[in-house]
């Protein structure tokens, strides 16, 4: 098989891995949600987000570790531009998108702001450790944050509800070790997939001449964010906007 037929073939394979991978890590984000108390929102915010944001991670630090920075940077900046612009449009267009007060209040600003970091940070051409660190430091205290702001409000919920809603709540909820083992499968079988997408599409971009840098901005930023991509469609399609959002 030549070369290309090959990358072609691993593109439609990853497409389909992704699709069930997200199905999957739908399924199990919001049996957790109900099961450790979290609300659909924070769950999308962390563990829906961190696990399909995951080929983006892994992709910037190869790059990173190769010397490549401007596919390190390009896979960042055009996967934020990608999943706002284009996930997020595909998202409302399936469902419309029911926007929660504290996503507006708090988690909107907290992008903005980390946004405008990243561009202060750049303005020296360099990213340097502690600026890194810096990043990290703030990703760590946003999650805890919102962590303990769902679990009040999913107890404040849970109080107001009268016998017939706390049964019916119970009885949704599914086994703990059901809900993490469709979390693993959805998260492995996303990055699989989005590994060969990934291998796949970057060699036939290298096959017409793209630079590294336009690489990253676009093939490389859509191909890791197909995760995200496929999990907001699911979610948006079943009804769990606030995961997708």
């Amino acid at each position: 098989m030549s070369p290309t037929l090959t990358a072609l073939a691993l593109v439609a394979v990853g497409l389909v891995v992704l699709t069930v991978g997200a199905g999957w890590l739908v399924r199990g984000a919001s049996a957790l949600a109900l099961r450790l108390g979290l609300t659909p929102l924070i769950v999308g915010l962390t563990v829906v987000a961190f696990g399909t944001s995951s080929p983006e991670f892994a992709v910037s630090i190869e790059a990173a570790l190769a010397g490549n920075s401007d596919i390190a940077l390009g896979n960042v900046v055009g996967s934020n531009i990608f999943n706002i612009a284009f996930i997020l449009g595909v998202a409302a267009l399936i469902a419309p998108m029911a926007v929660d007060r504290k996503l507006v209040r708090w988690d909107i600003p907290v992008t903005l702001a980390v946004a405008f970091a990243l561009c202060t940070f750049l303005l020296d051409g360099v990213i340097a450790r502690w600026e890194g660190a810096l990043l990290f430091a703030g990703l760590v205290a946003y999650t805890v944050h919102g962590i303990r702001a769902s679990r009040r409000d999913a107890a404040a919920a849970a109080a107001e509800m009268d016998d017939e809603m706390r049964a019916a709540a119970e009885a949704a909820k599914g086994p703990l070790w059901k809900g993490l083992a469709f979390v693993a499968l959805g998260l492995a079988a996303l990055v699989l997939g989005a590994s060969w997408l990934l291998d796949g599409a970057v060699t036939l971009a290298m096959a017409f001449g793209v630079s590294q840098a336009v690489i990253g901005l676009t093939l490389v930023a859509a191909g890791t964010s197909l995760p995200e991509l496929a999990t907001s469609v699911v979610a948006a399609r079943k009804g769990q906007p606030e995961i997708a959002l």
